[in-house]
Order: structure tokens, then C-alpha cells, then sequence
């Protein structure tokens, strides 16, 4: 009698296991099929602009339950902290891989030795962190130093020559993006006659874009001759308000972004913008081909650069039929 009840204690025990890996993803199985689920907890930004958007679905799709994938979803609203408390979420809901696209650089120590003791392999996407290599499994991303200097050489090319004042509208400060975007626009611009009036933040949003060029405006006004902004949205936003201070966006202020999203596309098919370099979105695919790797064991490189391209006016007209994003 004593063994029965044994046994059957081992089977309700082992039941709650089954039933524990199974909410987890953990080595789970799909339906009757029998085929191995990874589950993968993302930490994603939030949902400050077009591109972050496309960027979202593109991850969606690439780890959907057809492609073998149980994908737990959070994003953090541009609040570091909150992405932080998610990804140590995912840590203790025991998942088979953890992909981050960190808001900042900095603060990622801590959790990310969690995830490693756990044996949880973390997977960049989009953006860097500062933390030792040995955190990480692997990077999928952009060159965000060579997409501004590829802005800035535009504007040194048709700019550098004539004394040009610009205005700055910066991404998330301490985010990957808006620092290397920074520095490789100062490097190419260096040594020209441009000078810069102002820099600011406009954390990557439509909103916050108008908001920082209406104050441009409203110190230096049509001392502006030229605006470079860190993404598509915030050249957007201030587009608006270039506009309402009775300005003609893409002639009397000169507009250079980079994302190329549909809506900056669009600008800049209308002349409203005049130059965009481009940071592909569609990160997905590329993300969950490494996942799948470093889950089964293989050995994959440290980091995957998708390669950019950049537009003017005639390019964007061809390239905006056939835009994804």
C-alpha cells in the first residue's frame, strides 16, 4: 500500500512538472505534432515610432507558433527599468532563450549574469549593450555609427562649403543608436563650415520632435537652415512644426533623418525631406534563425549586421511602391 501511494505521489508530482514545462516552453511539444517549441521571452523598447513598429511585427511573425516558437511578448514603454524587471521575468517563467533590444547602453550587468547562471542564452536585437561579451550569446543589428556618418557625408558633400547652421534632433540619450548616430555624423562633418546651433533629445517620437523643434525655432528662428534628426518620426514631428511657424520644410530648413519608414519615404518622395539613410526594420527572420541555433547548441558569431541603404528625393518615388515598412 505504502508503494502504491509512492507511485502515485511520483506521478502527480511528475504531472505538475510536465504541466510546468509545458507553460514555460521549456523542451515542450506542440499539439500532437511532437516537434519541439522553443519558448523565447522579447524585451522589446516600446512603441515610440513607425520603425519600432515594423520592428515588432517583423519579430512577431519570425517567432510565430507556425515557425516552432511559444513568444512571450513585453514592451517596456522606453522605461529601462521596466525592461529589466521583464527580462528577469522571463528568467523565472524558465525560458529557452531571452532576446533584448535594450533601451540604453548601460545597466544590463546584473541581469544578464541572472540569465547566463539560469543557463538562459541571451540574444541581442537592434540595439548594443556595454556589458562583457561573454553575456551575450550573439548581436543582430544595424551600423549606427556608419548610418550617421552616411547622413553627415551627405551633408558635408552639398553643405560643407557654405557656412550652414544645424539643429539636432538626438535619439533616447544612452541608447546605442543615438550615441553611435552622434558620433559618426560629428566625424563626418568635422572640419566643415557647418555649425551646429543645438542638439537635443526627442527620444525617438513624433511628439517630442515638434515639441524640441518648436523650441529651435521659437530661440534661433530662421537662423536654421538645416535639421538632422536621429530617426524618421522625430524629422516628422518637426516637420509639423516647421510648417506652422510659416516655414516650408525641405527648402528653407533642409531636413536629413534616418529609418526610412514609409511615412519618411513619403516626406521625402514630396520634397519635404531630402535625404534619409536607411535602418532596416526587419530584424525577425535573421533573430530566430540565430535563436534556433544557439538553443540547439550550434555555434553562431558574435554579431550579424544587416546592410542599410540610403535615399534621395527619385530614389524614394522608385523604392516607396515596394516598401514592407
Amino acid at each position: 500500500m505504502k508503494a502504491k501511494k509512492t507511485l502515485a505521489g511520483l506521478a502527480l508530482v511528475g504531472a505538475i512538472a510536465l504541466t510546468a514545462t509545458g507553460c514555460a516552453g521549456g523542451g515542450s511539444t506542440a499539439g500532437g505534432g511532437g516537434d519541439d517549441v522553443i519558448t523565447v521571452g522579447f524585451a522589446q523598447t516600446g512603441s515610440e515610432s513607425g520603425w519600432r513598429s515594423a520592428n515588432t511585427e517583423s519579430m512577431k511573425e519570425a517567432f510565430s507558433e507556425e515557425n516552432g516558437f511559444n513568444l512571450i511578448f513585453n514592451a517596456a514603454d522606453n522605461k529601462p527599468e521596466a525592461q529589466i524587471a521583464a527580462v528577469r521575468s522571463f528568467i523565472n517563467q524558465g525560458v529557452d532563450a531571452i532576446v533584448l533590444a535594450p533601451i540604453v547602453t548601460d545597466g544590463w550587468d546584473d541581469v544578464l549574469q541572472e540569465a547566463k547562471d539560469a543557463n538562459i542564452p541571451v540574444i541581442l536585437e537592434d540595439r548594443t549593450v556595454s556589458a562583457s561579451e561573454d553575456l551575450y550569446a550573439s548581436w543582430i543589428g544595424l551600423d549606427f555609427e556608419k548610418e550617421g556618418e552616411t547622413a553627415g557625408t551627405w551633408v558635408a558633400d552639398n553643405f560643407g562649403s557654405t557656412p550652414t547652421n544645424l539643429v539636432i534632433l538626438e535619439g533616447t540619450t544612452g541608447s546605442s543608436a543615438a550615441t553611435d548616430r552622434a558620433t559618426g555624423f560629428a566625424k563626418a562633418i568635422e572640419g566643415t563650415d557647418i555649425t551646429v546651433l543645438d542638439s537635443q533629445t526627442g527620444n525617438f517620437t513624433r511628439a517630442e520632435g515638434k515639441t524640441v523643434m518648436e523650441g529651435f525655432l521659437q530661440k534661433y528662428g530662421s537662423q536654421i537652415n538645416l535639421l538632422f534628426a536621429h530617426n524618421d518620426d522625430m524629422g516628422l514631428g518637426a516637420l509639423d512644426a516647421i510648417k506652422a511657424a510659416g516655414l516650408k520644410p525641405g527648402t528653407d530648413i533642409k531636413i536629413v533623418t534616418i529609418d526610412a519608414v514609409k511615412d519618411g519615404m513619403t516626406a521625402l518622395a514630396e520634397g519635404e525631406f531630402n535625404y534619409i539613410v536607411e535602418c532596416n526594420p526587419l530584424l525577425g527572420e535573421k533573430t530566430a534563425e540565430v535563436v534556433k541555433k544557439v538553443v540547439a547548441g550550434e555555434s553562431v558569431d558574435k554579431q550579424y549586421i544587416v546592410e542599410d541603404q540610403a535615399f534621395d528625393q527619385e530614389q524614394a518615388k522608385a523604392a516607396l511602391p515596394d516598401r514592407k515598412y
